[in-house]
């Protein structure tokens, strides 16, 4: 079972992501579970939501304690929020971020095997015009692990987003898929 924790804050989408990178695996064949956790129920307060895949079907319904990976779409949560807690000896971080690998270890609290960065926001204000960065940071999932194909990305987007919407948020992962810089630690 791979164990996804998704952590952004209010409006960012990171409840969203969390179901589209389960319709994506789902696509694929593969068991699935999706659903978030507010604390303070409002926009801008810290978001965090899971995603479980797996081959067989899964029973387990907790919160994801040892993630094997972290998804951050707000790097400002770097400096408030141990993202890495209970992150796998061989875990995988992404980071929306347009600092360096430096800059992000060093506000980690816990180094991880890999470390993806990809500034989702810059790609999302260019292609949707707002900052949402939830279909951006899904490409660089697709890339950086290799759970799901950025093709079923894509497709599970435009299922959730009709139209030139979805075409636009596809490209948006895409791009990041592209623009991501993946670090063996």
């Amino acid at each position: 079972m791979i164990e996804i924790r998704f952590h952004g804050r209010g409006g960012q989408g990171a409840v969203t992501a969390a179901n589209i990178l389960a319709s994506a695996a789902f696509l694929e064949g593969k068991y699935v579970q999706a659903f978030p956790f507010f604390g303070v129920e409002r926009r801008g307060a810290p978001v965090t939501a899971f995603t479980r895949i797996d081959e067989k079907p899964i029973r387990i319904k907790t919160q994801i304690y040892e993630p094997d990976i972290v998804v951050v779409l707000d790097p400002s949560l770097l400096d408030t929020v141990d993202v890495t807690a209970g992150l796998k000896d061989d875990g995988i971080v992404i980071v929306n971020t347009e600092k360096s690998k430096d800059e992000v270890l060093a506000k980690l609290k816990k180094k991880p095997a890999k470390l993806a960065l990809v500034d989702a926001t810059t790609i999302a204000l260019d292609i949707l015009g707002l900052p949402i960065t939830n279909t951006a940071i899904l490409g660089a999932v697709a890339k950086a692990t290799g759970v799901v194909t950025l093709e079923h990305v894509q497709k599970a987007i435009q299922d959730v987003f009709s139209g030139a919407l979805g075409e636009k948020n596809a490209k948006a992962a895409e791009e990041a898929f592209n623009k991501t810089v993946i670090y063996e630690l």
